[in-house]
């Protein structure tokens, strides 16, 4: 068994639950099949992961308001409004995080896409984002997963050995790139698959 002393968490869709759906579909009346035709050719996510990689914000509406000028008013309700897209805490998950941080058994640090404009607001609303040893914000680095650079930066920052580590997020292209550096990876589902996941690793909460 793998001598794991560090757990490395993704925030969004893992801790935080964070969903443009909860803007958009009122503003498609429903409408999911136009929702989700809005999110695959105007505000995608590689337009919106952009931002989490240090593109300033305001830029990106105006870029996105020039290709696309008769959707300006949705365009600019995309950070205008982004605070609505939070919800709230994965509870479970956070009940896994505190177990983790109480055993004083792992070092416990975030990396997360995340804008380095918007960050802060959830570093005001959710306390335990102040529990981790350090949290790595992709926008705050101009670097985002899946590339190698940000990963290899926790790495170092924290004197993380990538065999002793599991990363923990709910993107499959994260978990693989996570991967192919030698750190160990739990793709999120639940926080009830989380805990039997990490009793595979003999970490039992």
């Amino acid at each position: 068994m793998k001598n794991i002393d560090t757990i490395i968490f993704d925030l969004g869709g893992v801790l935080i639950d964070w969903n443009p759906e909860y803007v958009f579909f009122d503003v498609f009346n429903g409408d999911r099949k136009k929702m989700q035709w809005f999110f695959d050719t105007i505000c995608t996510s590689d337009w919106n992961e952009n931002q989490d990689a240090g593109y300033p914000i305001a830029k990106a509406t105006e870029d996105r308001v020039l290709l696309f000028p008769e959707y300006e008013k949705e365009i600019r309700m995309f950070y205008g409004n982004w605070i609505k897209m939070l919800g709230g805490a994965i509870e479970g998950t956070v009940d896994v995080l505190k177990k983790l941080i109480e055993s004083k058994d792992f070092k416990v640090v975030a990396l997360t896409n995340w804008s380095a404009e918007t960050f802060p607001i959830a570093l005001e609303r959710f306390e335990f984002l102040h529990w981790f040893e350090g949290v790595v914000v992709s926008g705050e680095e101009k670097t985002r997963k899946p590339f190698d650079s940000i990963y290899n930066l926790t790495l170092e920052r924290f004197n993380i050995k990538a065999e002793h580590a599991i990363f923990i997020d709910d993107n499959l292209r994260n978990i693989e790139a996570a991967n192919n550096l030698g750190i160990n990876g739990i793709r999120f589902e639940s926080p009830e698959q989380l805990l039997k996941q990490l009793k595979t690793f003999n970490i039992n909460l």
